[in-house]
């Protein structure tokens, strides 16, 4: 029998989200520093981070989006290149969509706004995951969520405070990876989950060069659909 609280209700199932998203803040954190010193290496200060933590809220592409505002580039560039370094966000829309379609318009908007990594990972992990109590879809995701959204601007606004003062010897940058692998190793369940990274982290390497991170989308598109041919392969099999 499970310890965990009755997530049966909206309350519940805000609280296990939160619950369920705090480990990953561990990661979070070195990855919203390298955000705020981003914003103060490009000459900006904390009003500009707030605006870009809480508009793009998105960590790769908010650190892109500054570094090319930061270097004189058009903003249009800034927001086409955000914008395709998150691509990926409409493949997680069309997963969550299973479960939230039916909800309201105005709480699609805000699951929308709070769609990152991770809290997709964590959702969709738990809404499938028939060996642990149910929850209500959207007050679970919107638990994880707000609390990683939260987390996120406090970040922010501690490495632009800070700034300059993290050492150079202190490796934040290499926390960003180990976010998405924390993410990424328990969803590897089967042949076609397993195919579906090799394949990803393949191209995401030999596409590394590309301009405009144009590399991610091309790796995701790549993994997602290998992926699904395997699994076709499978049930016909």
């Amino acid at each position: 029998m499970s310890n965990e609280p009755t997530t049966s209700t909206a309350r519940g199932s805000f609280r296990a989200g939160a619950i369920d998203i705090a480990p990953v803040l561990l990661g979070i954190i070195p990855f919203g520093l390298v955000a705020g010193v981003a914003v103060v290496e490009a000459g900006l200060g904390l009003p500009e981070a707030l605006g870009f933590s809480s508009l793009v809220f998105a960590g790769a592409a908010q650190i892109a989006a500054v570094d090319l505002v930061g270097g004189g580039a058009p903003a249009w560039v800034a927001i086409l290149t955000a914008a395709v370094i998150n691509l990926r966000m409409a493949m997680y829309s069309a997963s969550l969509g299973t479960y939230l379609t039916r909800e309201p318009v105005g709480r699609r908007v805000i699951a929308t706004y709070l769609l990152t990594d991770q809290a997709y990972a964590l959702s969709i992990a738990r809404f499938r995951d028939t060996t642990r109590p149910a929850v209500v879809h959207w007050w679970y995701y919107v638990g994880a969520g707000f609390v990683l959204w939260a987390s996120w601007q406090a970040v922010n606004v501690l490495g632009v405070v800070v700034g300059d003062a993290v050492p150079d010897a202190v490796p934040l940058g290499f926390a960003i990876p180990l976010v998405f692998l924390c993410l990424l190793v328990p969803t590897i369940t089967d042949r076609p989950s397993v195919v579906a990274a090799v394949v990803g982290a393949g191209v995401a390497v030999l596409a590394d060069p590309l301009p405009a991170n144009l590399g991610m989308p091309l790796a995701t598109l790549a993994g997602v659909g290998t992926g699904y041919l395997v699994h076709l392969r499978r049930r016909r099999s």
